[in-house]
């Protein structure tokens, strides 16, 4: 099971407590300095339905800065995975993948649900 998190982020550090509280074993990866791969993103797109969105922290500056709003509808698939792949601050976090489960962001009930 592979865990992006990034150390400052309360989110991250939330499910990283949760997990371990619920005897997990995972590898967790700096999202910033190691962006999921294009393949990772891939699989994670499709987990959660094509939706793009999903994938990105909407919330941080660099979407911002970006103008991400406005660019990403317009961008096709490759274009925002290469994206999301380059620029970690870029993906909603933490960032969970283990083969059969994708989760993006902590929502206590959801990860519960998904581990059931």
């Amino acid at each position: 099971m592979k865990l992006y998190t990034y150390a400052k982020c309360d989110t991250c550090r939330k499910a990283t407590k949760w997990l371990r509280d619920k005897g997990f074993d995972f590898e967790e990866i700096p999202i910033r300095e190691t962006p999921p791969s294009p393949a990772e993103l891939r699989e994670m797109l499709a987990i959660h339905g094509g939706e793009l969105k999903r994938l990105c922290n909407t919330s941080g500056q660099d979407y911002r800065a970006l103008g991400m709003k406005d660019k990403l509808p317009s961008l096709s698939e490759d274009e925002a995975i290469a994206l999301l792949a380059g620029n970690g601050n870029l993906i909603k976090r933490p960032f969970l993948l283990d083969g059969t489960r994708g989760l993006v962001g902590f929502r206590e009930e959801e990860w519960a649900e998904a581990f059931l």
